[in-house]
């Protein structure tokens, strides 16, 4: 069976195009935006992409066309698919209909968090020997793929909030059906799709109305949003973990220069674990990956051997090497709370070293300004700020940042010149976007190595 993929270099469709080609489908796509890691990954699996949204896509008739939730009307392949009534279905209804429906699904929902919980958690499945599927929106090192079918019956998905399609407007999470579900945490994102945070708690109990009783919802006790979506109504089995006692886990001490954390159970059985990623976030992230794999069977003893295996996901604060005595870390955070968090981190980790910060607001929220007035508490750890001003912006970001010393450049290969005029030795680099960031990355480390060499 061919089926082809409208908006297939996103993470999410690109895992269920790497899902169907291991199936066994006939796996071709369309996108207009490609860059690595997935379209890497993509072509190494021999799927056939296709640039833009042309009608002439179609000609090679596959037998169903997955359509991502990207697409809109308009596209001139979406009228002709419309026109001449092909066969059709959301990603997410694709996935649980060729897939989740005969798996034990482990999802990890919430604003933050998502995308390392469900990695740890698919790395402790594959330490006890259970073969997990998953699919999961970034590449974790230890697997070096964001999805794969796995053996039956656990399988674990970052389960978006996002909506499904332009033809389906509930979150993609609602076609996951999940026996175990995790919530980190829960703010207002995605202003393009929910009017408020009302509007997303609203799919989140939508979500819990879908878990059966004696599946397990384990959250995020601190979290004020999360408990009110609970207060809706909750019919399934919970445990809730946070940094204080009063959680059924929780992290006594986290010390974030050191890569060990202590936590318990219910206050009484303690564990020390090792874990590579610092920060109080991961640490909490560490401890909901334990408690939905303990739901599934697996020791906590095993899980935290597992963990400190664990080598984290590439552009999650990825260590991109160091030239000529500085170090370049890519990160994915977009959302002020993710920046803060991370940047806080990053600083009690290197306290004695420059934190160079270079940020591109790019997601739809950030571009729509919903979060103008909260960006100098989250980039205030930078030692230096630059910002890459694309143009897509409809405020100023300078005039957000008012008072705030900072160097906003709408070229990358200025971009790029400003930032050897700024850098020196034992220096460190963070790059935050939640997109391709015009190749900065590359470049900079092109230069940097260039300008070692000279």
């Amino acid at each position: 069976m061919h089926i082809h993929i409208l908006g297939i270099c996103g993470t999410f469709m690109g895992g269920v195009a790497l899902l169907a080609k291991q199936m066994g489908y006939r796996v071709t796509g369309s996108d207009e935006n490609v860059y690595p890691p997935m379209s890497t990954q993509l072509s190494s699996a021999g799927i056939e992409l296709f640039e833009g949204y042309g009608a002439e896509q179609l000609d090679s008739r596959p037998d169903q066309i997955v359509v991502g939730n990207v697409m809109t009307r308009g596209h001139a392949v979406i009228e002709r698919m419309l026109e001449e009534q092909w066969p059709m279905v959301s990603g997410p209804q694709w996935l649980s209909e060729h897939l989740l429906r005969t798996r034990w699904v482990l999802a990890v929902a919430g604003t933050h968090g998502k995308t390392s919980t469900a990695s740890m958690l698919a790395w402790i499945l594959e330490s006890a020997g259970l073969s997990p599927g998953f699919l999961i929106g970034g590449v974790p090192h230890n697997f070096n793929l964001s999805a794969r079918a796995g053996s039956k019956p656990f399988f674990v998905i970052e389960a978006d909030e996002y909506d499904t399609a332009f033809f389906d407007k509930r979150s993609k999470f609602i076609h996951y059906q999940p026996r175990t579900l995790i919530i980190n945490n829960l703010e207002f994102d995605h202003a393009d799709i929910f009017r408020d945070l009302t509007d997303i708690q609203k799919q989140f109990h939508h979500l819990l109305k879908i878990l059966p009783q004696q599946g397990k919802l384990i959250f995020n006790a601190a979290d004020a949003n999360v408990r009110s979506v609970i207060e809706l109504g909750c019919w399934s089995e919970q445990e809730s973990f946070g940094m204080s006692g009063d959680t059924d886990w929780s992290v006594s001490t986290q010390k974030n220069s050191k890569p060990l954390f202590k936590f318990s159970w219910q206050n009484e059985k303690k564990y020390d674990c090792v874990l590579n990623q610092f920060g109080d976030h991961n640490a909490l992230n560490a401890m909901a990956a334990i408690a939905a794999a303990r739901h599934a069977g697996v020791a906590v003893e095993t899980s935290i051997k597992a963990l400190a295996k664990f080598e984290g996901v590439k552009r999650r604060l990825e260590d991109k090497g160091t030239y000529g005595e500085i170090t370049i870390f890519d990160d994915f955070a977009h959302h002020p709370t993710e920046i803060r968090c991370t940047l806080q981190a990053f600083q009690q980790k290197y306290p004695a070293q420059r934190m160079i910060v270079v940020f591109e607001p790019r997601s739809n929220t950030m571009q729509m300004g919903v979060h103008k007035n909260d960006l100098k508490r989250a980039l205030a750890a930078a030692t230096e700020l630059f910002i890459y001003d694309g143009g897509a912006m409809n405020w100023s970001i300078q005039q957000a940042l008012e008072g705030y010393p900072c160097t906003i450049l709408g070229d990358i290969d200025q971009l790029v010149d400003s930032l050897l005029e700024t850098l020196r030795p034992k220096d460190n680099v963070v790059l935050l976007s939640n997109g391709g960031f015009g190749g900065l990355c590359d470049k900079l480390i092109a230069a940097l190595q260039h300008r070692s060499d000279s």
